[in-house]
């Protein structure tokens, strides 16, 4: 139980702490604001240096593809049109429960809008209990509870892509996924890993580009800093952006880092008016040098409570009339769902496990057990403690 009396005592500090940091804030701001401002003149200069030094810059950076400057409404979009989403969520496995198992959910939602047809809302189960299942992992170091996370990220995937295909129709129509398309998890996994995670994304990519459905990831709260970084290099000190040989070491606080830690959406924030979205970027993260050529594109979009960064595939942008249409069925979602896009949120709503959920899934796998002749099936006395309190 929390003591509030003794956390109370705490508060004080914390509240002068943030003060503090709300002054600073303001003056990193500032100075980015500043830096941006300059940015418009040298832009083609910069984007230069960024491309002959890619190889000695040592933090990620994006690449703008339109000028800084740039401020585009969102069209309005089509009364007659179709948004699909997929969301997922997990129990995880756990050696007190009176089986070694681990459960996916994927909820699925398609939403008609202006065509009299029933909404899709609904999930889709699926159990774990191999050893080729639970153990796959380990010959890499990776715990089971993280290879879980990253199975059920392919698996939205496919199922969007399956969802987007079979509703493919006359409307115009939008797959949208929570949180970004640049998988960063990826970087960190052994290739024989990453080949079992990253291919079915890119097939279902491959199926949506082929059905001319766009594909979009929707950021909130956003914490990226690839845009922020581009204006590192004019607030480079040094002759040329050669990180390997002036500052090798970017655990310390290195002269460029003059911004740190304002993030993308706290500067575009006061660029943005409600319904505009700034430039598109292309992003250089590494990872997307395994995408078999497929690059990424983001923009900021001010989509009235918050400043949302947007993902796109290449070929997304590629088609302009696309990506406008996209952009305005993904304001037209934000609006609907007061703040966050409707279909995203319901996806979630259909996935997420709950408690009872929970409690319901091993109550019928115990009844499953014990059918089929199982003796001694139930919790850890550790677990079944936790469960209640003698005090």
């Amino acid at each position: 139980m929390l003591d509030l009396t003794k956390l109370a005592r705490q508060m004080q500090g914390l509240s002068q702490h943030l003060s503090l940091e709300a002054v600073a804030g303001r003056q990193r701001l500032e100075l980015a604001q500043q830096h941006l401002k300059n940015a418009y003149e040298c832009q083609s200069d910069l984007i230069e240096r960024q491309e002959k030094w890619r190889d000695r810059i040592l933090f990620a950076n994006a690449t703008p593809i339109e000028p800084l400057e740039t401020r585009i409404d969102i069209p309005v979009p089509p009364k007659v049109h179709t948004v699909i989403a997929t969301d997922g969520s997990q129990i995880a496995p756990s050696h007190h429960e009176i089986a070694y198992c681990y459960l996916l959910n994927i909820g699925r939602v398609v939403l008609h809008y202006g065509q009299n047809r029933h909404p899709l809302l609904d999930s889709l189960p699926e159990v774990f209990y191999r050893p080729e299942d639970l153990y796959v992992s380990r010959q890499w170091g990776i715990r089971t509870e993280e290879w879980m996370g990253f199975c059920r990220t392919a698996s939205e995937t496919t199922v969007l892509a399956e969802l987007a295909c079979a509703a493919r129709g006359d409307a115009p129509t939008l797959a949208m996924v929570d949180g970004s398309l640049i998988y960063w998890f990826l970087e960190q996994l052994p290739l024989d890993a990453r080949d079992r995670i990253l291919p079915p994304i890119l097939q279902a990519w491959q199926q949506m580009r082929e059905a001319k459905i766009p594909l979009m990831g929707y950021l909130s709260a956003s914490r990226n800093v690839e845009g922020i970084n581009f204006l590192r290099l004019m607030a480079c000190p040094h002759p040329v952006p050669d990180c390997v040989s002036y500052c090798p070491n970017q655990l310390e606080k290195v002269p460029c880092k003059v911004f740190e830690p304002l993030r993308d959406t706290s500067l575009w924030s006061t660029q943005l008016q409600p319904g505009q979205r700034g430039p598109l970027w292309r992003s250089n993260a590494r990872i997307l040098e395994f995408y078999e050529g497929k690059s990424i594109y983001f923009c900021y979009v001010h989509v009235g409570a918050e400043i949302a960064r947007i993902e796109v595939p290449a070929w997304v942008v590629e088609n302009a009339a696309m990506f406008d249409e996209a952009l305005g069925l993904m304001l037209a979602q934000v609006q609907k769902g007061y703040g966050y896009p409707v279909a995203i949120a319901e996806a979630h709503n259909q996935a997420v496990v709950r408690g009872g959920d929970k409690a319901r899934f091993f109550a019928l796998l115990e009844k499953q057990m014990i059918k089929a002749g199982l003796k001694n099936v139930g919790t850890s006395y550790k677990e079944a403690r936790k469960r209640g309190s003698i005090a």
